[in-house]
């Protein structure tokens, strides 16, 4: 079983063209991505769990 893609915040931040200050107040309102804090303090988001939170935010054409 392969382990989930793990991304870095700088790497989610650049995929959702949002900036770290703008990130961290959708958080708060809980309407960002899934972030897991690793051990050593590092953020990281799951592939899967960014997927998922685009699938939820699409816009039907």
């Amino acid at each position: 079983m392969a382990r989930p893609q793990m991304l870095k915040l700088p790497e989610v931040l650049e995929e959702i063209e949002m900036s770290r200050a703008a990130f961290y107040r959708m958080r708060a309102r809980g309407k960002a991505p899934k972030l897991i804090k690793l051990p050593n303090g590092q953020i990281r988001c799951r592939r899967s769990d960014l997927d998922a939170w685009w699938a939820k935010h699409e816009i039907a054409a």
